[in-house]
């Protein structure tokens, strides 16, 4: 039976995929997209996407409550999934309120309409962030749905702050929530301003790849195809008031992904420049994804190197749409587009 989603962020990295994923996977299903289009949204992204009569865009900020109210009682969606988020740990550092507007309060306001208008399920996309970090001499810790909340950042606090916020509509007015918290995701579509597309654009034009401290920082690495995969399992088969750890098994080093991305363009590591690190900056995460796999069957189908190689080749086969956003010609575009 077809369903009505809508979709927040969906014009950023993973929202935008997870509607490409929607639109493979289920095409009957009718996508609302609605999204700011801050920097890190692109309206182009969406342009195949839009083509299709099942998808409806709308330019409005989660924290309008008026926008939202309107949106949702026009659709009456089954579903809403809330990919909206300031997720820059660096901006978050310089800037913590607009992180705490955006991640909090637009999602109280998302979740208010999600009960007034009875909602059949409200999926809040975390981080593992929330979790804060593991020592890089303990191989066998790893995050659990149980693992207490330990932030280090004012963005991985926000994103604490919004899960509990959800946890709390579920016990209080009975809100169908469920929670997804996932490891580092990469592949097409993503901003420059993350390790992978920033290091890929950087190789790319023989520029120097800044890496944090001494690079040895360990992250989970998920494919973006993976995480949409596990977030629309989770969607139609995933228990109300559970939180679901999605994570891929694939722990790197920052300076190894680097080296990994200059072997495959056949750069020298003579462009690699370390740079002061990061404030409260987290040395590894890990994703213990069992509950996942037991409950709901998800597993990752995406090998690193498999991804890796995928999504290198994808940005060096788009450069025009990275190039649009390095001069910032992509902007124009957003600005077209009406706040509703």
């Amino acid at each position: 039976m077809s369903k009505t989603i809508l979709v927040t962020g969906g014009a950023g990295f993973i929202g935008s995929n997870f509607i490409f994923y929607l639109q493979e996977k289920h095409p009957e299903d009718r996508i609302i997209c609605v999204d700011s289009l801050t920097y890190a949204g692109n309206i182009e992204t969406l342009k195949k996407a839009m083509e299709k009569d099942t998808l409806d865009f709308f330019r409005a900020d989660i924290c309008n409550r008026r926008s939202m109210d309107a949106i949702v009682k026009m659709y009456s969606p089954d579903y809403i999934v809330n990919f909206a988020a300031e997720s820059h740990v660096d901006k978050s550092i310089l800037n913590p309120q607009i992180f705490l507007e955006t991640n909090i309060v637009g999602t109280s306001v998302l979740m208010d309409v999600a009960v007034k208008y009875g909602v059949e399920k409200f999926h809040q996309v975390s981080t593992d962030e929330v979790y804060g970090d593991l020592p890089l001499d303990r191989p066998d810790l790893l995050f659990t749905e149980d693992t207490p909340l330990h932030t280090s950042s004012p963005y991985s606090s926000s994103k604490a702050g919004a899960d509990l916020l959800a946890m709390a509509y579920h016990r209080t007015y009975g809100l169908p929530i469920t929670i997804s918290r996932c490891s580092n995701n990469y592949g097409p579509y993503q901003f420059p301003e993350k390790l992978i597309p920033l290091m890929i654009s950087k190789a790319i034009r023989d520029e120097r790849l800044p890496v944090y401290g001494d690079g040895l920082n360990v992250r989970d690495w998920l494919y973006v195809k993976d995480h949409c995969k596990a977030i629309d399992d989770i969607l139609r088969c995933g228990r109300s008031g559970e939180i679901y750890n999605v994570g891929g098994r694939n722990e790197r080093s920052n300076i190894d992904i680097v080296r990994l991305i200059l072997e495959y363009l056949d750069k020298p590591e003579s462009l690699i420049e370390f740079v002061a690190d990061r404030k409260g900056h987290d040395r590894r995460y890990a994703i213990d994804f069992s509950k996942m796999h037991g409950e709901i069957g998800w597993v990752p189908e995406t090998g690193f190197k498999e991804g890796m190689k995928k999504t290198i080749q994808w940005y060096l086969d788009n450069d025009v749409w990275l190039q649009r956003i390095s001069n910032g010609a992509y902007l124009r575009s957003n600005s077209e587009v009406p706040f509703k």
